[in-house]
């Protein structure tokens, strides 16, 4: 299959209306086909069945360079698979996505499909830390944003093995650095990772809450601790702040 082969596939489905609505809630200036996410997910579930891993690699760079949305977003779907041997060409391409991210859905599909490398291979998390802290900012917001969209399978474990639990412990420390950035997305992003975690550690996300809680929007609090019961009104009093005592000791004598 050609990249023209995928598009018109594609467009036999698009939806007029549905691009206009569509460009308009997610903000895009891209071109926008107005096709639905059960077509893709056909789509796609067809196109891997009949591809090999790398003819399906050539096939997802294409469909992204195209800069269609529903592209971008096809690309993605086009990898999001549990067992893919070898993988290493499907986990290089999903990285090079990472800094052309400018939009939540393309970027939380592709994260998605990522998700599934880093399972595959946990060793990859080292490449992720280095997304926590890219630089500058506010400029690298989604790459940021995508080292916690991408991690959140650590979030369901009820159980951890030893290694998955220093591995969760590892990712909260880059929520925590995450949390003080004060960004609306990013902090829906922390409310999201620690959220999905209260299902399984409610213990661990009040501990955080308390511990960082405090840096982070109220708004991203509330929505942390929405399952375990935790609110604003749960974070602890800030210190008062310490006295100042004068120093009067280059002062002259009061004069008799």
């Amino acid at each position: 299959m050609i990249l023209e082969d995928a598009l018109n596939a594609m467009r036999a489905h698009a939806d007029p209306q549905r691009a206009v609505e569509s460009a308009a809630y997610h903000k895009q200036t891209r071109e926008v086909l107005g096709v639905s996410n059960p077509v893709l997910n056909d789509l796609t579930k067809t196109w891997r069945q009949a591809l090999s891993v790398e003819e399906r690699v050539t096939l997802a760079d294409a469909l992204w360079n195209s800069n269609i949305f529903e592209a971008r977003i096809a690309a993605a779907k086009l990898l999001t698979q549990a067992r893919i041997r070898p993988d290493q060409a499907v986990w290089d391409l999903i990285q090079s996505w990472v800094p052309q991210f400018d939009s939540w859905a393309i970027a939380d599909h592709a994260c998605m499909a990522g998700q599934k490398r880093l399972v595959a291979d946990p060793s990859r998390l080292n490449e992720v830390e280095e997304w926590v802290r890219a630089a500058p900012w506010p400029d690298t917001l989604w790459i940021r944003r995508a080292a916690l969209v991408i991690t959140l399978p650590w979030t369901k474990q009820n159980h951890p093995k030893p290694e998955e639990e220093a591995a969760r412990e590892r990712i909260l420390g880059w929520v925590a650095e995450c949390a003080t950035l004060k960004h609306g997305a990013m902090q829906k992003a922390v409310a999201w990772w620690l959220r999905d975690l209260s299902k399984h550690d409610a213990a661990r996300v009040r501990t955080f809450l308390m511990d960082h809680g405090p840096i982070m929007k109220p708004f991203a609090v509330k929505e942390a601790g929405r399952h375990i019961g935790f609110t604003v009104a749960d974070l602890p009093e800030p210190a008062p702040e310490p006295a100042i005592t004068p120093d009067l000791s280059d002062e002259s004598p009061a004069q008799e």
